[in-house]
């Protein structure tokens, strides 16, 4: 029975590519798609709805506060002779002299002004916030909402903090009536933010979802504390920062302290947002003195995180969950910026010196993009070692990473099994990548043109068809045969994973929590090993009346099947269990070749109680 991809559970439409601002403690930046719909909440967004409101006047906008600038930035740490501080005063001047590149903010221009850089500068960021503070004023008089509020509040992050630092830089040249129309706005758009259900716009009700106000896993979440922290600090609002302390930070601090071992359960894709995260914790710390990292070890372990989620050739990295700006998953500038805001909020020597080679060893060397050149400003390090262990677990996101050495013709794989609890996490509880040179064995959704496809058909574990399609279950529309995963605070993968003395790894996963009862599947447990190049995969079920189990693997090459093996480009895939297995191929693109650019599934049936399958080179 075929999955059809229309019945593939998907999240989001890809938006915009992420913006992005730091220096030395800044961190602006789009990182997002339209996670959640303006007008119809789920029932989690209706319960953060109804979440507590800070103590302000609800019937007209909050006050603006007047209160002592707090925002510290200390441009005397940048060293000005250099190419990188170069770079970034040439991509300033073009705006200042007309032609802005590409996703230039108001911030790029306030930050050069902090650096010494002349009155231009200035003229240019407050030329710039003005202009988005009049047009959204109009669209308020007009009875409208203005583009701060798009998307959810997607921007509130960036574009708050474009306004505050450019109040902090350039004070001196804004009037006091010009300053008040801005705090204004921002006033109302951070209030907004904590309060959906009674938001407003120039005294007219503009209620929203809500999304995400409440899980600081969420890209979302960090703009909206990006917003709040901007805001609080330059305004000096003692409301704000006491709503930081006291109600927002907290709830963030205890989220990654439940994730040891780094990286993000929305996956690899929108993980990458955690560099803003980490960015504000500095912003933080160089403004208040609290050390917000210091409060888990999940900002200095995604430093290993993402060394051992790159692949061995240093160009792309393993692809976990929805991969919306690129459907490859290829090394970009935000990954560098994550490392390098990471690496920034820890004295671990060790650390330091893995973030180093890292850093000087990947695809990308330098910032490629104009609005991501002033992150080149920050420290990289010199240490140019490359690391020992070959084996790397992140227990708080379930992802497992391994190699046979740290040469770029290594072999290299990943494993998924943990928590199932993110709106852009897969449906890949169980599911493995091989790597060698190039991709041997892959998720489909890399090959598609949303890079969002989310369901059990496209990833490397076992499909489970039921008897009846109809029953309810899960994120399921009615006639969809394949048993789903559960995206569920209560979905986790229980894993046990031992390194070898050879170098490989040993991993054992009870994958049945994620299926949440559902009675077509009554249990899964996979066991991987991986080592001398090969990967051996064993599969022990029990299935419901009616259910049948077919193991898939997911490659970029054409399947060649030969009795129980198969051959895809370099890959050999053998059955080794059961003897009278029978082997399918599916071609991705007679599906929807809009969507499925390329790629072949290879499915395996006949198992009854398990499967036994080794993959290694041809």
């Amino acid at each position: 029975m075929r999955a059809s991809p229309s019945k593939l559970k998907t999240h989001g439409i890809p938006s915009a590519v992420l913006l992005g601002f730091a220096l030395i403690a800044a961190a602006i930046g789009h990182c997002g798609a339209a996670d959640a719909p303006e007008t119809t909440p789920s029932p989690a967004d209706k319960a953060a709805v109804q979440a507590p409101a800070v103590a302000v006047p609800t019937t007209t906008a909050p006050p603006v506060a007047t209160g002592t600038d707090l925002l510290k930035i200390d441009p005397a740490s940048i060293d000005r002779r250099s190419p990188a501080f170069g770079r970034f005063r040439g991509w300033v001047d073009s705006a200042v002299s007309g032609s802005p590149g590409y996703a230039f903010s108001a911030s790029d221009a306030a930050l050069m002004a902090l650096s010494g850089g002349g009155d231009k500068y200035c003229a240019l960021a407050v030329r710039m916030v003005e202009q988005e503070v009049s047009e959204a004023e109009s669209a308020i008089a007009s009875g409208g909402r203005p583009a701060i509020a798009g998307d959810s509040y997607l921007e509130v992050g960036p574009r708050i903090a474009d306004l505050a630092l450019t109040l902090h830089a350039c004070r001196a040249d804004i009037d006091p009536a010009q300053q008040q129309r801005w705090s204004a706005l921002a006033e109302q758009a951070v209030w907004n933010v904590w309060n959906p259900a009674r938001a407003q716009w120039g005294g007219r009700p503009h209620a929203w979802t809500g999304w995400s106000i409440d899980n600081p896993g969420n890209n979302y979440y960090f703009s909206f504390i990006e917003a709040t922290m901007y805001w609080a600090l330059v305004s000096g609002s003692q409301t704000w920062m006491d709503e930081l302390r006291q109600r927002r930070l907290p709830p963030l601090k205890a989220y990654y302290a439940d994730l040891p071992g780094g990286g993000s359960r929305e996956g690899t894709g929108y993980g990458a947002a955690q560099m803003r995260l980490f960015g504000l914790y500095r912003l933080w710390k160089d403004s208040t003195g609290e050390d917000l990292a210091a409060a888990s070890t999940h900002a200095r372990d995604s430093i290993p995180y993402w060394v051992h989620a790159t692949v061995p050739t240093r160009d792309r990295f393993a692809p976990i969950g929805d991969q919306a700006r690129s459907s490859v998953p290829e090394l970009f500038d935000y990954h560098r910026r994550l490392v390098l805001e990471a690496r920034q909020l820890t004295t671990d020597a060790d650390a330091l010196a893995l973030s180093s080679w890292w850093l000087r060893n990947i695809s990308v060397p330098r910032m490629g993009q104009g609005f991501n050149s002033r992150y080149d400003l920050l420290a990289a390090g010199e240490a140019d070692a490359p690391p020992k262990a070959l084996v790397y677990y992140a227990e708080g996101a379930g992802h497992l990473f391994a190699r046979t050495d740290w040469g770029k013709d290594a072999m290299w794989m990943s494993f998924v099994a943990g928590p199932y609890n993110e709106s852009h996490a897969h449906q890949d509880q169980g599911g493995f990548t091989l790597f060698a040179g190039d991709w041997l064995a892959v998720t489909e959704n890399i090959w598609t043109h949303s890079g969002i496809q989310q369901g059990t058909p496209v990833h490397n574990v076992v499909r489970f068809e039921r008897a009846n399609p109809d029953a309810q279950q899960c994120a399921a529309p009615r006639g969809d045969a394949v048993v789903h995963q559960c995206e569920s605070p209560r979905s986790r993968s229980k894993v046990t994973v031992t390194p070898r003395p050879d170098g490989g790894v040993t991993a054992v996963a009870d994958l049945t929590p994620v299926y949440r009862d559902n009675p077509a599947l009554q249990s899964w447990q996979r066991r991987i090993d991986f080592g001398g190049r090969k990967l051996l995969v064993r599969d022990d079920f029990r299935l419901g009346a009616g259910t049948r189990a077919i193991f898939q693997v997911n490659v970029p090459e054409r399947p060649v099947v030969q009795g129980t093996e198969a051959i895809a480009g370099r890959l050999r895939i053998r059955v080794l269990e059961p003897a009278n297995a029978t082997l399918r191929v599916h071609t991705w693109s007679d599906d929807d070749p809009q969507e499925f650019r390329r790629g072949w599934r290879v499915d395996i049936a006949g198992g009854q109680d398990g499967y036994t399958v080794e993959l290694s080179e041809k």
